[in-house]
């Protein structure tokens, strides 16, 4: 039998820093896009556990939080700076599934191209830690991203059955 294909985050296991953190970050992203994509908006805003957490409002929340960490605090820009309502969590009525996921990849999109004008020893002012720097941020958008991922995977598991890295 043959061997799957290799991963994103296989493909740079003799890679340099910013190429493994890139490619596991975007690994994450794509597992969390993976998890939401195809259900309708009313799966993806069931409340399946006991707080408010939804596969919807993992994707708004880390939308805000790419927003955040890349756009806010590493580019400086000042709207991006300002806390979203509910940290990114509320779902507006006219979301729908598609409009989430694309805003997603947009945001994602945008922390790319953020990130690549900027060294890994790059710092940025942040008002809690005072520094940060790009390398702290990709790993703590790391962390971030594949904690909510997996809360993704078991959400998506209670709704239909889905499980693993690919469904």
């Amino acid at each position: 039998m043959k061997p799957p294909p290799l991963t994103r985050d296989e493909l740079v296991s003799a890679g340099g820093e910013r190429d493994v953190l890139e490619a596991f970050l975007d690994l994450y992203r794509d597992i969390v896009v993976r998890k939401v994509d195809g259900l309708s908006i009313q799966d993806a805003q069931r409340r399946l556990v006991p707080s408010s957490t939804t596969l919807a409002g993992l994707v708004k929340h880390l939308t805000s939080v790419e927003r955040e960490w890349f756009q806010g605090v590493l580019d400086q820009r000042p709207t991006a700076r300002v806390r979203v309502r509910d940290d990114g969590w509320a779902i507006d009525p006219a979301d729908t599934v598609d409009d989430l996921i694309a805003d997603y990849r947009r945001a994602c999109a945008e922390s790319r191209a953020v990130a690549s004008r900027f060294t890994l020893d790059a710092t940025a002012p942040q008002p809690r830690l005072g520094q940060v720097s790009l390398r702290w941020i990709y790993v703590h958008m790391i962390e971030e991203t594949a904690r909510h991922a997996g809360h993704a995977d078991i959400l998506r598991e209670q709704l239909d059955g889905s499980t693993g890295f690919d469904g």
